[in-house]
C-alpha cells in the first residue's frame, strides 16, 4: 500500500505512544519517558533502540557516553530556548536533566 494512503486511511506506522500517565514522567519525577513508554514506542517503531534515562552514579563507558552526550545536546536546548533552571527549575528539561544527572 502506498504510504500516501496508509496516512489517509490510519495505518501509519511508527510515531510516539500516547500522552498517557503509564508512558511519560510528571514533571515533578523528573520528566522523560518510563520504561513502559519505552518499550510502547518500540513495538510501534521495530528496531528502534531507545533506551530510558541514565540516572546511575557510576554508569557503564557506553551508557556514560550515552549521558555525556544527552547532557550536551540539552545543554543546547536550553540555550536555543533562553532557559535558566535557577530561575524556573520547574520546566521539563530542568527536570530531566536532574534527572540524568547533567
Amino acid at each position: 500500500m502506498d504510504s500516501y494512503y496508509a496516512d489517509i486511511l490510519g495505518f501509519k506506522k511508527g510515531g510516539m505512544p500516547p500522552r498517557k500517565k503509564k508512558y511519560y514522567r510528571s514533571t515533578k519525577s523528573g520528566a522523560g519517558m518510563t520504561q513502559a513508554g519505552v518499550m510502547a514506542y518500540r513495538r510501534k517503531n521495530p528496531g528502534s533502540k531507545l533506551k530510558t534515562a541514565v540516572t546511575e552514579d557510576k554508569p557503564g563507558l557506553k551508557r556514560a557516553a550515552r549521558r555525556k552526550s544527552y547532557c550536551a545536546r540539552s545543554a543546547g536546548q536550553m540555550k536555543m530556548h533562553n532557559v535558566n533552571c535557577s530561575k524556573t527549575p520547574d520546566k521539563r528539561i530542568c527536570a530531566a536533566r536532574r534527572r540524568w544527572k547533567c
